[in-house]
């Protein structure tokens, strides 16, 4: 089990150097449902997934976590019962754990845009909503921490505008004419749930949590709308991070720029995107991982992976990248793919990471059906 690092601290039980260690983690938990108030419901009633995502949490014990599609409500009742009846309740043999600070707010997924955004000749279905959802708030995000976020500092881009990234992929039909109608595109957001800048004081200084979860590059036809705004969604960030390149991006509290030269960060989320294999834009996902900010550090990576790679076969057989850092299992006709990230600023040493995805015959193998995604984390230090 880790000892929480100023816990242990405090206590005597490390020295001051093994202390500054934060594990940061992300995880697609798939705690979502088709209903509105859904997830409050399943959480009420002993849900068996939410265990499970519960037990990988506490076998893995990030000290900041994000979970994508995690649905949003306003009073946070989710939050409230994931956290006071699952990760404080031992799973499977797992000690609890709490997070006594959380970040979460509204996400465009489910709102409806009152356009017929996916071309169906109609206006009201869940491809019509801003992001791609059947309610207000379904595949939301939720931030858990064992150090204080800065609540005040907090950074959200729900509603920056696609057509003001300089370049945006417009999705357009093979004549060349917009796919969506001029009044849509007016005010199309970028973000198809939102992207968060939510600044955690940790024993290693602040670290800003640049947390998103970029539509799936699929679901669509020709006019390739997904996949391209999958790739200005990550693009978004590679603009944040890069001082000469974040004058068009405004927050939602009307502040201009982006994340100042000397702040440590992680990119942490779902990206939906595979820097060798899937559907997507690749080079979007390549540039980020190869931007100057971002620490050159081994790729998380599980043997658990690349035995199931081999074991599921289909399209995994033809991937070019290599399965043991594969992230997220999608059945035979997509393959495994490595689409879940974190991805520390320089001036962090990484001295640890992995995907939790355990062989057959090891601890929380059973757990792997709560999601088709894996937690990914990494260990950072000075």
């Amino acid at each position: 089990m880790r000892i929480p690092a100023l816990l242990a601290l405090s206590a005597g039980l490390i020295s001051p150097a093994l202390a500054a260690t934060v594990r940061v983690a992300t995880f697609n938990a798939s705690l979502y449902s088709e209903r509105a108030d859904g997830l409050v419901e399943r959480l009420r009633n002993d849900d068996p997934a939410a265990r499970k995502i519960a037990a990988v949490i506490q076998h893995k014990r990030p000290d900041i976590l994000l979970l994508n599609e995690f649905d949003y409500d306003a009073d946070g009742t989710a939050a409230d019962l994931f956290q006071q009846r699952y990760l404080a309740v031992p799973q499977y043999g797992q000690a609890e754990i709490s997070y006594p600070y959380r970040y979460f707010a509204p996400v465009n997924t489910g709102v409806p845009s009152g356009f017929d955004l996916d071309g169906d000749g109609r206006c009201d279905g869940p491809g019509d909503a801003w992001g791609f959802g059947r309610h207000p708030g379904q595949y939301g995000m939720l931030v858990l921490s064992r150090f204080p976020i800065e609540q005040s500092a907090v950074r959200t881009f729900r509603d920056v505008l696609w057509r003001d990234m300089p370049g945006a992929l417009a999705p357009q039909h093979p004549d060349g004419s917009s796919w969506y109608p001029p009044a849509a595109w007016h005010v199309f957001p970028l973000s198809s749930k939102s992207h968060w800048d939510v600044p955690v004081r940790t024993p290693l200084g602040t670290i800003h949590l640049l947390a998103a979860h970029p539509t799936p590059p699929v679901f669509d036809g020709p006019e390739d709308r997904n996949g391209r705004r999958n790739a200005d969604e990550i693009r978004f960030w590679r603009d944040y991070i890069s001082t000469q390149n974040a004058d068009w991006i405004v927050d939602d509290e009307g502040r201009r720029g982006g994340l100042a030269a000397e702040a440590r960060f992680v990119i942490v989320g779902d990206l939906n995107a595979d820097p060798a294999d899937g559907g997507g834009r690749r080079e979007a996902i390549i540039e980020l991982l190869e931007h100057p900010r971002i620490l050159r550090m081994a790729t998380p990576q599980s043997v658990g992976a690349e035995a199931a790679a081999w074991a599921d076969g289909g399209a995994n057989t033809g991937h070019r990248g290599a399965h043991r850092h594969d992230t997220a299992a999608f059945g035979p006709q997509s393959g495994n793919l490595r689409v879940d990230y974190v991805l520390p600023s320089t001036g962090f040493r990484a001295t640890a990471s992995g995907v939790f995805w355990p062989m057959p015959d090891e601890t929380g193998a059973d757990w792997l059906d709560a999601s088709d995604h894996r937690m990914v984390w990494v260990d950072l230090t000075d």
